[in-house]
C-alpha cells in the first residue's frame, strides 16, 4: 500500500479537508506554498502515464475536485497551480497518481 492508500485507510493521520467515494484530499505534510492540497483518487494509478481510457472519468473527476477546492480555500480569484508529477525526473516521490494544488502566494515561471 501507498501512503496515500494508506491515509484514505484512516491508518496514517492527515489533515483531510474532501473526500467522497473515488477521491481524497488532504493538506501536503511539507508544503510548498501557503495552501499545498493533494488530491488523491483512492483507486490507485501509480501515475498518469499508467492510466488508460477506461480511467478518463476519474481523471476529470481529480480536475473537477481541485477547481471545487480551489474555490473553498478561497483562491480561485487570485490564481492556483495544478501540478501532476509523472516519473522520478519530474519529482514524484510516491507512485501513486495525485494532483498538487497550490496556492496563496505568487508562483514563479518556470517551476522547478
Amino acid at each position: 500500500m501507498t501512503i496515500f492508500e494508506k491515509i484514505a485507510a484512516r491508518e496514517i493521520p492527515a489533515k483531510i479537508i474532501y473526500e467522497d467515494g473515488e477521491v481524497i484530499a488532504f493538506h501536503d505534510v511539507n508544503p510548498q506554498a501557503p495552501v499545498h492540497v493533494l488530491v488523491v483518487p483512492k483507486r490507485a494509478i501509480s501515475r498518469l502515464a499508467e492510466a488508460t481510457e477506461s480511467d478518463q472519468a476519474l481523471l476529470g473527476k481529480l480536475l473537477l475536485t481541485t477547481a471545487k477546492l480551489a474555490r473553498d480555500l478561497g483562491i480561485e480569484k487570485s490564481g492556483y497551480r495544478i501540478v501532476i508529477n509523472s516519473g522520478r525526473n519530474a519529482g514524484e516521490t510516491v507512485p501513486h497518481l495525485h494532483v498538487h494544488l497550490l496556492g496563496k502566494r505568487a508562483l514563479s515561471w518556470p517551476p522547478g
